[in-house]
């Protein structure tokens, strides 16, 4: 029985549901999403698992537990058996539930300290970019909820408004802007409603496309009256929840 005397760990929350983010253990195209193209795991026990990192350099090991939605470990080497060879470490990886939505562990085994040292780095930026894949593909649908929430800022049917808002924003959803300092989805709506009275005719239009990362979101906007002309520009910032919905809004106007 091979023993691993060394050991390297490292904690990360991810703003997507275990679910969602456990998809990517067991599934080859979303593996390779994280890992590099031509990457594959076959997620069973004694099921191979292929790594191609984008600069050629190819490592693969054998999948030890699979445990939906909560653990996968498989072992490590490199086939060039540099700086170890395969089958030379175990990574564990465990997901629990987390109000930011994943809390995931990860536990990398191995039989030399040097070795362990060289990956610290290497794990650091490898859980970035597997965040960034995840919620990614959890939020792709971002720009469409965007839409609907600059939308409901000139919907005149009250009822279809709260609807719209319920559907994109969690129920107790922050709004800030230069005008606006409110909590909630009861204080919001009529927030709108005022604004809708204030400012007649004003419209609101994403201008161009959202920027996303890891659960925020940034899109630019357009305000124009109801002669058409310009009335005004900003960025608006998005905070997602673990399910997609907005958790905060805060608008920056130019």
């Amino acid at each position: 029985m091979t023993s691993w005397p060394h050991s390297l760990d490292r904690t990360v929350f991810i703003r997507a549901t275990p679910d969602t983010v456990f998809r990517f253990f067991t599934d080859s195209a979303r593996w390779a999403k994280w890992w590099g193209a031509g990457s594959t795991i076959d997620p069973r026990p004694g099921g191979a698992m292929t790594i191609r990192y984008p600069n050629g350099v190819e490592a693969s090991g054998e999948v030890v537990e699979v445990a939906p939605p909560s653990r996968l470990v498989f072992t490590m080497g490199y086939a060039s058996g540099n700086p170890m060879p395969v089958g030379a470490s175990r990574v564990s990886i465990r997901l629990s539930p987390h109000a930011e939505g994943t809390r995931l562990d990860l536990h990398h085994e191995f039989t030399d300290a040097a070795v362990r040292d060289e990956h610290v780095q290497g794990w650091r930026y490898q859980l970035s970019v597997f965040s960034n894949v995840v919620t990614n593909e959890a939020n792709a649908g971002v720009g469409s909820a965007v839409d609907r929430w600059f939308a409901a800022w000139s919907e005149p049917d009250a009822a279809a408004r709260e609807r719209t808002l319920a559907a994109i924003a969690v129920p107790s959803v922050k709004f800030r802007d230069q005008f606006s300092l409110v909590d909630g989805l009861d204080d919001l709506a009529p927030h709108i409603a005022a604004a809708q009275r204030f400012m007649p005719g004003l419209v609101l239009r994403r201008a161009g496309d959202v920027r996303h990362c890891q659960g925020v979101a940034l899109a630019d906007w357009v305000a124009t009256g109801p002669d058409g002309q310009e009335r005004g520009r900003g960025t608006n910032v998005f905070a997602l929840s673990p399910d997609g919905k907005f958790e905060a809004v805060t608008g920056v106007w130019k």
